[in-house]
C-alpha cells in the first residue's frame, strides 16, 4: 500500500523509515547476489579466454574458436557479464548507502575500490615488463594517470584493459552522490533519480553531444536504473511503478546491448545472435529480480560470501594475467587447451584470494579510517564530509 505526496506525485511508502529485511533473510539473499556477481565475472573472463581473437589468439597460438569450436560459440557473450554487473551494481549501492552520509559513501567507495586496483596495476606492469608479447608496458608517466582510475578521459593508456568499466562505474557513482546521497537516500529520491535519468539518456541520445553521453551514458544507464528500481522492490515491496521502471530499464538495456554487441559483418568465429543478446540480458534483470523477491532463500552456502569477495580482485587481474599465464602453461610448457583453461581459471582465483586476504580485508578498513580522519568541531554529522 503506498499514498501520494501532494509536492510531486511520487508515491512513497506510508514509512519509508521502513525496517530492513530480518538479518537471516537479508543474508540469504546477499549470498545469492554475491553468487550472481561470480557468475557474471565468469562470464567476461571465459570471453577474454576463449570468445575473442586479438591477444588471446598469440598466447593460443591460434584462434579459440578453433581450440575450442564449441565453448567458444557461448563464450562469446561472455562480455554481457559487464551488463550484468552493471544491474548488481546499482541494486548494491542502492542498498549500501542507505542512512549513509555523503562522506560514509565516498570513503566506503574509496576503500572498496583501489586497493585491490592498485595491486593489479603494479602485477599487471611487472607482467608486462615480463612478456610484454602479452602486454605492452606503459610509460611511467602514463602508469601513474592510472593510479587514478581516471586514465580513460585523461587519453592516457589503460594499464587494465576492464578498467573502462570502472570508469563507468565511478561515473555513476557521482551521479548518485550528488543528485540523492547528498541529501539522503529515500524512497521518493531514488525514484526520481530513475525517471530523470532514464528521461535524461533518452533526450542525450538525440544530441550526439559528448559531454552528455559521457555524463549519462546512455548505452549502461538503464542497467543501473534498473538495479537500483529492483533494490527498492527488494526493501519496501514491488509495485507497478518499480516494476515499470524496472520494466523500461530492460527495453532500453536490450536495445543499447543489441546496438553496441551485434554486428552483422563480424568475422563468423564470434558472431553474435541479436535474440541470444536480449535474452541475456533479460535474464540478467531476471535474476537480479529472483534476489530482491526472496526466491532465492535456498542459496545459503556459506561458500558463496568467499566467491563474492574475490570477484573483483578476480575481474581486475584476470585479462592480461590470464594471457600471460595462458602462453605460459600452452605454448612454453605444452600443456593441452582444457588443462590450460582450466588451471588458468583457477590461478587467477587464487591470485584473488590472495589479493583479498593480503590486501583488501588489512588495508580497506586503513585506508577508511584514514579518510575519515578527524571532524572540524561545531559541524552537524549531515553538514560535514
Amino acid at each position: 500500500m503506498t499514498t501520494s505526496s501532494a509536492l510531486d506525485g511520487v508515491p512513497i511508502p506510508p514509512t519509508e523509515a521502513t525496517a530492513p529485511p530480518a538479518p537471516a533473510e537479508r543474508r540469504s539473499r546477499l549470498l545469492a547476489l554475491d553468487g550472481l556477481r561470480l557468475v557474471a565475472a565468469l562470464m567476461v573472463c571465459l570471453y577474454h579466454y576463449t570468445g575473442r581473437g586479438g591477444t588471446i589468439s598469440e598466447s593460443w597460438h591460434q584462434s579459440p574458436s578453433e581450440i575450442f569450436p564449441t565453448l567458444s560459440r557461448v563464450s562469446v557473450y561472455g562480455n554481457l557479464g559487464v551488463q550484468f554487473f552493471f544491474v548488481i551494481s546499482g541494486f548494491v549501492i542502492c542498498m549500501s548507502s542507505w542512512g549513509r552520509t555523503l562522506g560514509d559513501f565516498f570513503r566506503s567507495r574509496v576503500s572498496r575500490l583501489y586497493p585491490a586496483y592498485w595491486v593489479a596495476l603494479v602485477l599487471v606492469t611487472g607482467a608486462s615488463l615480463i612478456l610484454p608479447a602479452v602486454v605492452e608496458p606503459v610509460r611511467l608517466d602514463e602508469f601513474l594517470v592510472n593510479l587514478t582510475m581516471l586514465q580513460q578521459p585523461m587519453g592516457a593508456t589503460r594499464v587494465l584493459g576492464v578498467c573502462w568499466t570502472l570508469w563507468a562505474e565511478v561515473r555513476f557513482y557521482a551521479l548518485f552522490a550528488l543528485i540523492v546521497v547528498l541529501r539522503g537516500v529515500t524512497y521518493r529520491r531514488v525514484v526520481l533519480f530513475c525517471a530523470v535519468w532514464t528521461l535524461a539518456l533518452v533526450v542525450c541520445r538525440t544530441t550526439g553531444n559528448e559531454l552528455t553521453d559521457q555524463v549519462l551514458m546512455p548505452e549502461y544507464a538503464p542497467f543501473f536504473i534498473g538495479g537500483l528500481a529492483l533494490y527498492l522492490i527488494h526493501r519496501f515491496g514491488g509495485d507497478l511503478l518499480l516494476w515499470g521502471i524496472v520494466a523500461v530499464s530492460l527495453l532500453l538495456g536490450q536495445s543499447e546491448a543489441t546496438r553496441g554487441l551485434w554486428h552483422p559483418a563480424a568475422h563468423a568465429d564470434f558472431h553474435r545472435d541479436p535474440y541470444v543478446v536480449v535474452l541475456i540480458v533479460a535474464l540478467a534483470f531476471a535474476t537480479v529480480a529472483a534476489v530482491a523477491l526472496g526466491w532465492t532463500h535456498w542459496a545459503s552456502w556459506r561458500w558463496l560470501t568467499t566467491a563474492g569477495a574475490l570477484t573483483y580482485p578476480f575481474y581486475l587481474v584476470h585479462e592480461h594475467l590470464g594471457w600471460f599465464v595462458i602462453r605460459v602453461l600452452h605454448r612454453a610448457l605444452g600443456l593441452p587447451p582444457r588443462v590450460t583453461l582450466g588451471a588458468t581459471i583457477l590461478a587467477m582465483l587464487l591470485l584473488a584470494w590472495l589479493i583479498h586476504r593480503l590486501v583488501e580485508k588489512p588495508f580497506g578498513p586503513r585506508l577508511r579510517r584514514a579518510l575519515k580522519g578527524g571532524k572540524p568541531a561545531g559541524r552537524s554529522p549531515r553538514a560535514g564530509f
